[in-house]
């Protein structure tokens, strides 16, 4: 409601009929009706039944489009061209040609109809692995019907490929196996199956599945090393940096206070008891506890090629892993937020999923950032990112850790043979080409 000057100046004395100045029933009448839902229009309506029954027609389109193949798309095609040419130019050549391509396409479609049923049992020895090893699987296929069972194909989907079988006929409760290995070349998570059979007619002009399994997710694991001998943090954590809690058990000792009920007697101060005459017991500081936190930055302008990422990715799993081990609080953050690292298993896992992020989601420095909103506790943190974050950028991230916590950055330079070691403020930069190149510059660190 707009109201004027001489509007504003009077409502202060004007009261409404419940003491209320006079207009704020009308506002809130107003307000009530422009927040209230409303009814569409026919417009409206008309526009969202489009909207579903494009929806649904896209789907169906989708469905036939798989079907029909090359070949089925160019006898469609010369059928039509076919039917014009007859009925426009009389010719009857055209007519009996457009008579048997439309014959042989509706003659090639009865091979769709049906189902073929077999019993299929997907096995995979290992559904996960180490990039660069063969996925192992066996593919058992049975006849549990009272009939037998014409030669057919069977397909497995395996990431964007797809592996083809030829299975022969089959007899009422025979059986076929089939072994195949999966090549892993990069890092992912690879969904095989749903296993198919495949169904056709003999000219190649349709073709139809029937998925019989679920698919099986194949994680493809980053390479990682064990880092024996290696404890990043170590010397941190037996430092036992105090902070201003007090605490009646820990490693730090504070002082002495008098005995209060629900105290340990084992923390006890005897000779100071025999000496006052009141029982007396320790206190301590709270020190900080082993808190591991891994940083990976995950903007695609900070990596030179994919090589680097993936040493990155590589060299993140293999300190967070190393963490692991050690039995402290592992906290892994990416660009994109933070990952599940509660175990190895899960951590790699979560590893094989990662993609680049959107450049808008910040780099390193932003990383660095977050990591001091949500871990200004952490004991240890390692910053990861790529050789194209300059001098500037990795001292203001470094900058942006919290003070007191040990910092470790990691650069992934592919154009390095050997690693590359130098220090920024109070932090350890460490610039390496490859994952084998991380032993030995660690050892250098701790030394």
């Amino acid at each position: 409601m707009t109201m004027t000057p001489e509007t504003v100046a009077e409502a202060p004395d004007a009261p409404g009929p419940s003491g209320a100045p006079a207009g704020t029933a009308p506002d809130a009448a107003e307000d009530a009706a422009l927040l209230a839902p409303r009814e569409a229009t026919r417009w409206e309506k008309l526009r969202e039944d489009a909207g579903v029954w494009a929806r649904r027609a896209g789907s169906r389109a989708r469905i036939i489009a798989e079907v029909i193949q090359l070949t089925g798309w160019v006898v469609i095609a010369a059928a039509i061209i076919l039917w014009i040419t007859a009925f426009s130019l009389g010719w009857q050549e055209a007519f009996v040609a457009a008579i048997v391509a439309t014959v042989l396409a509706l003659l090639c479609i009865v091979f769709l109809f049906g189902r073929t049923a077999y019993e299929v049992d997907l096995d995979l020895t290992r559904t996960r692995v180490v990039v660069g090893e063969r996925a192992i699987g066996a593919l058992k296929l049975a006849n549990l019907t009272s009939r037998s069972l014409l030669p057919s194909e069977i397909v497995l989907p395996v990431g964007s490929g797809r592996g083809v079988f030829q299975v022969p006929r089959l007899q009422a409760g025979e059986e076929h196996e089939e072994l195949f290995a999966i090549p892993t070349t990069h890092r992912g998570v690879l969904a095989v199956g749903p296993v198919s059979v495949l169904r056709g007619d003999p000219l190649g002009l349709f073709e139809r599945t029937h998925d019989r399994r679920q698919a099986v997710d194949l994680f493809v694991h980053p390479r990682t090393l064990p880092l024996e001998g290696l404890s990043l943090g170590q010397m941190r954590d037996l430092e036992g940096l105090p902070d201003q809690h007090l605490a009646r058990d820990d490693v730090s000792f504070h002082a002495l206070r008098e005995y209060q009920p629900g105290d340990d007697l084992r923390h006890v101060h005897w000779k100071s008891t025999a000496r006052t005459g009141t029982l007396m017991v320790r206190e301590y500081e709270q020190t900080r506890r082993s808190h591991f936190v891994v940083a990976l930055s995950t903007h695609p302008g900070e990596y030179r090629d994919p090589e680097e990422f993936e040493t990155a990715i590589s060299v993140a799993g293999s300190v967070g892993l190393r963490a692991l081990r050690d039995s402290r609080t592992l906290d892994v953050r990416t660009s994109a937020g933070k990952i599940r690292a509660e175990t190895g298993r899960r951590y790699l896992d979560s590893l094989s999923a990662l993609e680049s992020t959107k450049p808008r989601d910040g780099g390193i420095v932003a990383l660095a950032g977050i990591l001091a909103a949500h871990s200004p506790d952490a004991a240890v943190a390692v910053l990861l990112c790529g050789s194209t974050v300059d001098a500037g950028q990795l001292r203001l991230a470094c900058s942006r850790v919290p003070f007191g916590v040990r910092t470790l950055a990691i650069i992934a330079d592919s154009r390095l043979e050997s690693p590359v070691l130098r220090r920024v403020g109070d932090a350890d930069v460490v610039a390496l080409g490859h994952l084998d190149q991380l032993p030995n510059a660690l050892r250098k660190v701790l030394s």
